[in-house]
């Protein structure tokens, strides 16, 4: 059970100067997507007198301090009514909300490996505030927080926010910054300056001129803001899946060492040959079950900033990452040479995405909304996250945190990626499926890592 302690909100310093960010198309493309929720469990043998006295004082301070330079996340999502761009805005008197909690549940289960009921983590996620409707626009709140201590055990920090504010890049770096500030107690001067974030709009150049117009006239029709999903995670079992770099290896190997015609695969890397993996074992787990035959689609999204013309700092704060998608017939996923073909394909993907010709990475940018459209989305793996952004670096002084947990990942039917707590060099995989499903593909996880 879970109780609430205190609400609050938290804002930035008074000191701190009104901010408007335009959206850009990458910011647009993310218009009707659901909130991010990720929640991390740090083991931290705390009372309740310390958390009320100590912690609770310092995470309002450490929020208002690391708000002070990430401004957007504490203004909203201004939707207009009329034809007027939408644009991100932070006004004096702007705060984030701030839920601190107090659980008897069972922190072991929660932080665990193996298949847990994805309801269980709720109650550790913050909402977003209600949507404000005015005459002129709604304003959409962006962030929410909530801190929650398991007495004597540990303390769990949840996040929910809008992603049309940021990708992981931006937002990860907001919680790297807060926890630092948390852990040493000071300010910006305690920061390193490559998490201090970087607004200028002027530096993402609209290839057409007009893509975030047309991307605001396709999508602000299909806006719901349905900001919490509540039911997204019934009958979800979430787990996770620890795969270690002797594994990695040989899957590379496998690869190599394939008879598949024409294997000239441009991109064995870590990436793609865990990508492929996961979506053909979840391929061969919807055909154990009985799920019917189809084609079965992969999306991703890689980070534009370095490939921009200028490339773009790696502290720009925004959106910055476009799609990417591979499809083929389970028929074929699930084939004997079907991991090696789907690495091929995904490398290719990825090859003349990003690496064919680098001065058109933009090439099919008007597009991105329609081939989201065409996609089945009830067959479709999608990925969350990435190894480049390391969550479990974020230590609030409790720490490095003991697990982490994209929650998204239940709404979008994504796997997650990072690296793991325990070795650079592995990776955890996040999986919210029905228990049928994720029991059948836990079987073929395990035993086709046993024989490779």
């Amino acid at each position: 059970m879970v109780t609430v302690v205190e609400r609050c909100r938290v804002a930035p310093p008074d000191a701190a100067a009104e901010l408007s960010l335009p959206l850009t198309f990458f910011d647009m493309f993310w218009l009707d997507f659901h909130p991010i929720q990720r929640l991390l469990f740090y083991e931290f043998p705390c009372s309740e007198s310390h958390f009320i006295h100590t912690i609770i004082p310092n995470i309002k301070t450490s929020v208002a301090r690391a708000l002070q330079h990430f401004l957007p996340l504490a203004g909203n999502f201004i939707y207009p009514s009329g034809l007027q761009m939408p644009q991100i805005q932070f006004n004096n008197g702007d705060s984030v909300s701030v839920v601190f909690a107090e659980s008897d549940d069972d922190f072991s289960y929660l932080t665990a490996n193996h298949a847990r009921d994805a309801r269980k983590f709720y109650p550790y996620l913050p909402e977003l505030s209600p949507i404000i409707n005015l005459s002129s626009c709604r304003l959409i709140p962006i962030l929410a927080v909530q801190v929650t201590l398991f007495p004597n055990i540990g303390v769990s920090i949840g996040l929910t926010n809008h992603h049309v504010v940021g990708d992981a890049s931006s937002t990860v770096s907001f919680l790297k910054s807060w926890a630092e500030i948390c852990k040493l107690g000071g300010g910006v001067e305690c920061l390193d300056s490559k998490f201090l974030p970087l607004y200028d709009r002027c530096l993402i150049k609209d290839p057409n001129g007009d893509i975030a117009k047309k991307y605001w006239n396709q999508l602000r029709k299909d806006v719901s803001y349905d900001s919490n999903h509540q039911n997204d995670h019934e009958n979800k079992f979430r787990a996770t899946f620890v795969m270690k770099e002797a594994n990695i290896q040989k899957l590379k190997n496998l690869v190599a060492n394939s008879e598949e015609p024409n294997n000239s695969c441009h991109h064995i890397s870590t990436f793609t040959v865990t990508s492929a993996y996961v979506w053909t074992c979840l391929a061969k787990s919807s055909a154990s079950i009985g799920e019917d035959d189809g084609m079965e689609y992969f999306i991703f999204a890689a980070d534009f900033r370095a490939r921009m013309n200028p490339p773009l700092p790696a502290n720009y704060f925004g959106n910055c990452v476009g799609p990417f998608f591979a499809k083929l017939p389970r028929s074929r996923l699930i084939e004997k040479d079907g991991f090696a073909v789907t690495v091929k394909l995904i490398g290719e993907v990825i090859y003349r995405g990003l690496y064919q010709n680098k001065e058109e990475v933009l090439k099919d940018v008007e597009d991105w909304p329609s081939q989201l459209g065409a996609v089945e989305w009830d067959r479709t793996l999608g990925m969350a996250g990435s190894p480049r952004f390391d969550v479990y670096d974020a230590d609030f002084g409790w720490g490095k945190p003991k697990k982490f947990e994209s929650i998204s990942i239940d709404h979008d039917g994504c796997m997650s990626l990072c690296k793991s707590r325990d070795s650079e060099k592995d990776l955890e995989i996040g999986l919210s499926l029905p228990k049928i499903k994720m029991n059948a593909f836990a079987t073929i996880f395990r035993d086709g890592l046993a024989i490779v």
